[in-house]
């Protein structure tokens, strides 16, 4: 059983659409690499930082585009991208990839586990979409997150180190940690290295398994350096909440949940679905809002309802991970809960006036915050990737 609604003809329009809002408006021809940041209708700010975070995910877009034959200028697109990134991201003295830019200027030349585990998953989608020297970014990327990130005995990821990889950070993260196991995922996806999909398996066990057993089965956020949860970490520096957010979040449960539903294709083990499905279970019941629909940002370490906004990848997360459910199980539960939040985004977060591209972020009765649509890291990765893997559910791909 598939779904009635929100079928693959309509996954795939909103795949274009949502293209479509951004190319050719975003390639940046004096610079290279893309413009970020957009207001509604489709126009520039005048912003002109380039995040890696926001590049990586424009390439990672397009890429997916070339994969499913769309539009004939996504593989271009994407290479357009990849070039920018290896050209002005890239420390060239160093290794690695600065955090952000200004034009070509480095502005923030630290090192983040975040920003690297996107440029993984851009490379490795960027090659299966058919652009051949993606692969030596796929490794050489790879190489560095060896030597200058993973800790071995906790099998996870260090968070932030210098421009010279001279001093490292003691805040430890689970986020950097979950988006590496996506990329790693995807670079076996792509090159059918099994080193990757190892990876991709340590990662997803130390954080679902030893990570969230420390904190009674949901998964707190920031860690001290023996990877102790630390209940008292508040991130002060506005660039880097986002990246870093305060207390428990039920959309980073669910999205674990999906995460483990990939891995499951390919390592099937019962600890994997046991622990999406219970991921899932707590994130959806601690997060979802019973009023005004949606899911809720955060709660307190002692479960209390924190950030009610409503966060566009929270909501995109949802949907994809309950598909995966739907098709894994055969529980037409789960397809009913993915028409729920597909419903409640078509109605509020997806823009039917401009076309394409979903909002940001609602208050919680879900008004418009902001008239900027995208902010310069967030370029709609979310809600095409679990476009694209809803797809895969269904069998599509």
């Amino acid at each position: 059983m598939g779904p009635e609604t929100y079928t693959e003809k309509w996954l795939l329009q909103q795949i274009d659409s949502t293209l479509a809002f951004y190319y050719p408006t975003c390639i940046d021809e004096e610079n290279g690499g893309y413009h970020h940041r957009f207001y509604d209708n489709g126009e520039l700010s005048s912003d002109t930082t380039k995040h890696l975070v926001g590049t990586s995910r424009f390439i990672y877009n397009f890429s997916i585009g070339a994969i499913l034959g769309r539009g004939g200028f996504c593989k271009d697109a994407a290479e357009h991208g990849l070039r920018f990134l290896q050209e002005y991201h890239q420390d060239k003295v160093n290794g690695g990839y600065f955090w952000s830019l200004d034009g070509q200027e480095v502005t923030v030349d630290k090192k983040y586990a975040y920003g690297h585990a996107f440029v993984l998953l851009a490379a490795s989608k960027a090659y299966e979409a058919g652009i051949d020297w993606a692969r030596d970014v796929v490794e050489s990327v790879y190489q560095v997150l060896e030597k200058h990130f993973w800790e071995a005995p906790y099998q996870l990821y260090a968070d932030e180190l210098t421009a010279d990889w001279s001093e490292m950070s003691e805040y430890r993260g689970q986020n950097a940690n979950m988006h590496m196991c996506e990329a790693m995922m995807a670079a076996y996806e792509a090159t059918s290295d099994r080193k990757y999909l190892e990876r991709a398996y340590e990662i997803a066990d130390a954080v679902t398994g030893r990570l969230a057993a420390q904190t009674k089965g949901l998964i707190w956020e920031h860690y001290t350096t023996d990877w102790q949860p630390d209940w008292t970490f508040v991130e002060t520096e506005e660039s880097k909440q986002e990246f870093r957010p305060h207390g428990f979040v039920p959309g980073h449960s669910i999205e674990w949940s999906k995460l483990l539903l990939m891995l499951d294709r390919h390592i099937s083990e019962p600890w994997i679905l046991d622990r999406a499905v219970h991921l899932y279970q707590e994130g959806f019941q601690k997060g979802a809002d019973m009023e005004y629909g949606g899911i809720i940002y955060s709660i307190s370490a002692d479960k209390v309802m924190m950030d009610t906004d409503k966060y566009y990848w929270v909501q995109a997360e949802t949907f994809g991970a309950s598909a995966l459910l739907a098709a894994k199980l055969g529980n037409p539960a789960y397809w009913q809960r993915y028409k729920a939040m597909l419903d409640y985004c078509s109605d509020n977060f997806i823009d039917q006036e401009h076309g394409g591209g979903w909002f940001n972020m609602l208050f919680r009765d879900n008004l418009r915050q902001s008239p900027i649509k995208s902010e310069k890291a967030k370029a709609d990765y979310h809600p095409i990737a679990n476009y694209y893997e809803t797809l895969r559910a269904m069998g599509a791909v």
